[in-house]
């Protein structure tokens, strides 16, 4: 489903990706974790052209992206959904309408039919009824599925996330990663999700991939991870820093 190729991003004199290479198959579910400033965010948006590579190549179903124009990425994007870090919702519009915009900017269904498709999504991440709401009227947990129902409202065949629970207590965190796993299987959408939430790692991940100076340092399922004893990926899951390297 997703290949990435030696992958290569400068930023400056900063390597922030220095010959990455994974592959996902279809319907998996892959974390991405390591540490801040690490190139998570930045290997996400490589996957939807968001940023392009200086050397390197993506593949989606087997198609390169990266020498793509605008126009053609605009088709492969749309095999994407993506919740935000923060849920990225629009302040101004109601629930209905965050969760319809891409209907609606598409153009290609009436209203009838997106109010029909915006009622059944809300419905499958819990929020059936907040419709009518706007964001400011949410708590943190439920911005957080406004942020899923938008993604996945019209049937994309991959979803990311962007640290999907961050800033949500332990409760809330865990209601998002269980409604995460629930859409991944009733949807049957390949997933990747980057965090720094060790306990959302072990949840949604099938397979969990660490990031490390700028390539894929280590992968493995998530018991393999926690049970590691290479320093790097030891350190990371169970929060110990490395005094011979910088922490801030």
């Amino acid at each position: 489903m997703i290949e990435v190729r030696q992958l290569r991003k400068r930023f400056g004199a900063q390597a922030v990706l220095d010959g990455v290479d994974l592959c996902v198959d279809q319907g998996e579910s892959v974390v991405i974790i390591g540490r801040s400033g690490g190139g998570k965010s930045v290997l996400l948006k490589h996957l939807i052209g968001l940023i392009s590579p200086e050397e390197g190549d993506v593949l989606i179903q087997g198609q390169s992206i990266t020498r793509m124009n605008e126009r053609q990425l605009l088709k492969v994007r749309r095999k994407f959904g993506m919740l935000f870090q923060g849920a990225a919702l629009f302040d101004s519009l109601t629930v209905a309408d965050n969760v319809g915009f891409a209907l609606r900017r598409e153009g290609q269904l009436g209203e009838n039919e997106i109010s029909r498709k915006v009622n059944q999504t809300l419905e499958m991440v819990d929020l059936a009824g907040t419709q009518d709401k706007k964001p400011a009227e949410l708590s943190g947990g439920m911005r957080k599925r406004v942020g899923l129902a938008r993604a996945i409202i019209y049937q994309p065949e991959i979803v990311l996330f962007d640290e999907p629970t961050t800033g949500l207590d332990p409760i809330v965190a865990d209601s998002i990663d269980q409604l995460i796993v629930r859409v991944r299987e009733q949807l049957a959408v390949t997933t990747v999700a980057v965090t720094h939430d060790m306990r959302s790692a072990r949840r949604i991940g099938q397979r969990i991939l660490m990031l490390h100076n700028g390539r894929v340092h280590f992968t493995g399922t998530p018991d393999q991870t926690f049970q590691s004893k290479d320093p790097v990926v030891y350190r990371f899951v169970n929060g110990i820093s490395d005094p011979k390297e910088p922490n801030f």
